[in-house]
């Protein structure tokens, strides 16, 4: 019987890690601190919520962005299936609406059985678990200073 995995963070790194693992036979519990604490720039509870630009520059292949977004599409990627499933006309670009992109992917990461969120904020890693942080820049300021790893040389 395989582990479960702790994922912290419902963003885009942290979804697409969720349904990767969750569709290769995993049990994930996926973390995300909405809708109890919002950072300034959220304004939903969906995951994988964009919250600068609906822009994710361009669709063209003959550069470093629209190849990414094929070789993703060759991926099964949940990010970019959304992102085509709820785009919007913006020329070369690939953008989407907001809400609609997010709405997907909260719907797909919802469900599958094998993903259960867990909406509370990380306060501290586990160090005796298995953990993607996926956090990113919107990291709570109590996550971001957990130092009691920094003391802790068996997860390097």
């Amino acid at each position: 019987m395989k582990k479960s995995i702790n994922v912290i963070g419902g963003g885009l790194a942290g979804v697409e890690a969720s349904l990767y693992l969750a569709n290769h036979g995993y049990k994930v519990n996926l973390f995300e601190q909405k809708p109890l604490k919002m950072s300034p720039a959220h304004h939903s509870n969906n995951l994988g919520e964009l919250v600068c630009s609906n822009s994710l520059k361009s669709k063209k292949i003959d550069n470093a962005c629209g190849l990414l977004k094929e070789e993703m599409r060759h991926l099964d990627s949940l990010i970019i299936k959304s992102a085509d499933n709820n785009s919007v006309p913006a020329g070369q670009a690939l953008a989407v609406d907001r809400d609609l992109f997010a709405t997907y992917i909260t719907d797909v990461i919802k469900s599958n059985p094998n993903i259960e969120i867990i909406n509370e904020e990380v306060k501290k890693i586990p160090i005796d678990e298995i953990v993607i942080v996926a956090s990113g820049p919107l990291t709570s300021d109590e996550l971001f200073d957990d130092d009691d790893l920094e003391d802790d040389e068996s997860i390097y």
